[in-house]
């Protein structure tokens, strides 16, 4: 054989040889890697069953979380229904609940307080006027506020600046104005406004929608003091009113009437006053001879009304 042709068959030999060398080293290696260790396996089987353990666990710790958020919402609710309820027990218990009191046209000074506790009685509330009105009445400032706070008596607020009590307008244009006197004397939130609406006064159910629409819309509540009989043109026009203004306007009536007398001989409550209203009050006799006072009962529902 010629020297040229074995050099020739030796490469071919060689380009044959070495593709096929490194194909079986390839394969070996990855046969090698598919064969694991037993060891190694069980460690990925365990692995595998914690991951899987600590899902079941998740779950469980979700579901359990889940039935304690639904007990705490239960127990939160079941809490929220028995605060109505007392609530409302509470209410009913200050509908059962009686105070004496007084009202005056005259400025409360400490002689007239003096007068009324030593002749008659400490009362629980006393009724006084918004603003002056020349020939009937002082109006409330803040040092008789003072005084009466000081001896733990609370203040029924009134506004008797009304001689005519028909319109609407002109029951906004009212209750605006003593909405105003309210807030001069810093009257909080809350406290009813009761106005006084005389026999003798023309009044009717448009009025009083604007008297109790403008209060309810203010910080204050709507009230209404009058003779609450069947002959007199209030009890009409106050049960012409719609449906929500009657039922939540505040009420105290002067009817019927009875004679003065002490704290301790007061009579028993019998205030009468529109069906289905909030009638809290009851002046049952006025123009108290000893001092210038009238006398009054209250259901105890008032004392959420009164400053």
């Amino acid at each position: 054989m010629r020297k040229y042709e074995l050099i020739t068959l030796i490469s071919l030999v060689l380009v044959i040889a070495i593709p096929v060398l490194i194909l079986f080293v390839y394969n070996s290696q990855e046969t090698t890697e598919q064969a694991k260790d037993p060891k190694t396996e069980e460690t990925d089987k365990k692995n595998q069953d914690s991951e899987s353990d600590n899902k079941d666990e998740d779950k469980d710790n979700k579901d359990n979380n889940g039935d304690s958020n639904k007990d705490s919402n239960k127990e939160d609710q079941d809490k929220e229904e028995d605060k109505n309820k007392n609530d409302e027990a509470s209410k009913e218990d200050k509908s059962n609940e009686i105070h004496w009191g007084v009202d005056s046209a005259s400025y409360t000074d400490e002689e007239i307080l003096g007068c009324v506790v030593d002749n008659y009685g400490k009362p629980v509330i006393w009724g006084r006027y918004l603003g002056e009105k020349e020939g009937i009445s002082a109006g409330l400032d803040s040092e008789e506020v003072k005084l009466l706070h000081d001896n733990d008596i609370k203040i029924l607020v009134i506004y008797n600046h009304v001689e005519d009590a028909r319109g609407h307008d002109n029951g906004v244009e009212h209750a605006k104005q003593a909405i105003s006197m309210a807030k001069d004397l810093e009257i909080p939130e809350g406290v009813a406004i009761f106005v006084d609406i005389e026999p003798e006064y023309p009044v009717d159910a448009a009025f009083m929608e604007g008297w109790y629409t403008t209060l309810a819309d203010s910080n204050y509540e709507p009230g209404v003091y009058g003779v609450f009989s069947e002959e007199n043109e209030l009890l009409h026009a106050y049960n012409d009113m719609e449906k929500e203004a009657s039922e939540n306007t505040i009420v105290w009536t002067a009817y019927p009437q009875e004679e003065i007398t002490t704290k301790e001989d007061a009579p028993e409550y019998n205030p009468q006053g529109p069906e289905n209203a909030k009638t809290f009050g009851w002046q049952y006799a006025i123009d108290g001879e000893t001092c210038n006072i009238d006398t009054n009962l209250f259901n105890g529902n008032m004392m959420d009304f009164v400053w």
